[in-house]
């Protein structure tokens, strides 16, 4: 799939793509377009299963009709820039420190959520503008009906276009310590949602509700993001990780390349994603990097699905990782085959997981797995699990 409407357009070329842009497979990158154009042609054909299954999203696209707008501004508290447009959040496994007189600095406790962390909004926030834009652009490329676009398109410009509510492109306050820091690179994992919301701008491209300009601000504003995320301390220190927190970065850095145009770029960076994963992998598949945490279980199932997302975006600029051999002779397949039979419940899991294991986060993977290795076994379970899945997002789109 080709790059949307890179930043350097020729304008004479913009009425003809604007055009035919409903001809188009959607121009969405984590999202499967496949899929989402074979329901689309299902919904205008009035067949009978697939409007019964759009009924949860349209209900809950209906539901956001009234959706009161968020933005960063919303927060109680103003970072140490003085400048309340720059996004902030707190580290959510760092506790008050009871032996301290003024309980500082903040002592971690890897898998346990401190609430303190939901006082600043953003991460909230950004959270709910990802599942809302998704949502009601899904609404309105199945149906067509514009109320749900501009609802949509509402809602984007809150957070990314007006003066008085936009975010700056930083997240140089992401994830603070008390006591110790005023944020740091690990914070960039909040803005997976990012993802999503270019994923939500693509399939609103056509609408009435949804100009070509505001795509390519949009645009604008993501080059300079993934700007500060190549270039800043945090950002580089979020990119020198080596769990799956630098398997997310580069899950953004490839999307937020490939949504602004620079298709070189996510290509550079693609290649050099194998060496993260070479040093992730054990020879039989095992993510000991994320086996050693206290939710072992949850996050080798997160990292393999940072790993998956990535793999389609790879597709999209001719890199196969689906089938890349790490030097230990490892690669997605093999971390496939090790997790499941544990995150199915074949095998006890004998490391920690103090919360519980949500297995409908690997439904995606198996769907995709059975298809690319042939493998009926993996299917046969992606069917399983989706008897319980009530996300109409994740059943419609399948996105990661």
């Amino acid at each position: 799939m080709k790059p949307l409407l890179p930043l350097l357009f020729t304008a004479f070329l913009l009425p003809l793509l604007y055009v035919s842009a409903a001809a188009q497979l959607p121009e969405v990158y984590i999202m499967d377009a496949t899929n989402l154009a074979s329901v689309k042609r299902s919904v205008q054909m009035k067949d009978k299963a697939t409007l019964q299954k759009l009924q949860p999203l349209l209900q809950e696209a209906d539901k956001l009709l009234e959706m009161k707008p968020v933005s960063v501004m919303e927060k109680a508290f103003t970072p140490v820039s003085g400048n309340k447009h720059d996004y902030m959040s707190q580290a959510p496994y760092f506790w008050y420190d009871s032996s301290k007189p003024n309980g500082l600095p903040y002592l971690r406790r890897d898998g346990e959520r401190n609430p303190e962390i939901y006082k600043i909004t953003d991460r909230s926030n950004l959270g709910k503008l990802d599942g809302a834009a998704r949502t009601l652009a899904l609404a309105w490329y199945f149906t067509g009906k514009e109320k749900y676009a501009v609802k949509a398109a509402s809602l984007l410009r809150t957070w990314f276009f007006d003066e008085t509510t936009r975010m700056n492109p930083n997240l140089n306050y992401g994830q603070a310590i008390p006591g110790i820091n005023d944020g740091r690179g690990i914070g960039i994992i909040e803005t997976i949602a990012l993802t999503g919301i270019a994923d939500a701008a693509g399939l609103l491209y056509g609408s009435k509700a949804w100009s070509i300009n505001e795509l390519r601000a949009l645009q604008q504003w993501y080059s300079e993001y993934l700007n500060w995320m190549l270039t800043s301390k945090n950002g580089k220190e979020e990119h020198a990780a080596k769990n799956n927190h630098g398997t997310w970065y580069y899950v953004q850095v490839v999307d937020f390349a490939l949504f602004t145009g620079d298709t070189a770029r996510a290509h550079e960076l693609v290649e050099e994603s194998k060496k993260t994963l070479n040093g992730q992998l054990a020879a039989d598949g095992q993510q000991p990097l994320e086996v050693e945490r206290t939710n072992g279980l949850g996050y080798s199932t997160f990292n393999l699905r940072a790993w998956f997302t990535l793999a389609r975006l790879a597709d999209m600029v001719d890199i196969d990782l689906w089938n890349y051999t790490t030097p230990n002779g490892a690669g997605l397949r093999k971390a496939v085959d090790w997790l499941t039979p544990y995150a199915m419940g074949e095998k006890n899991w004998s490391w920690q997981q103090i919360d519980k294991y949500n297995n409908e986060d690997l439904y995606p993977l198996l769907r995709q797995a059975g298809s690319l290795w042939k493998v009926p076994a993996y299917s046969a379970q992606a069917q399983q699990l989706a008897k319980t899945i009530k996300d109409p997002v994740r059943t419609l789109s399948y996105s990661y």
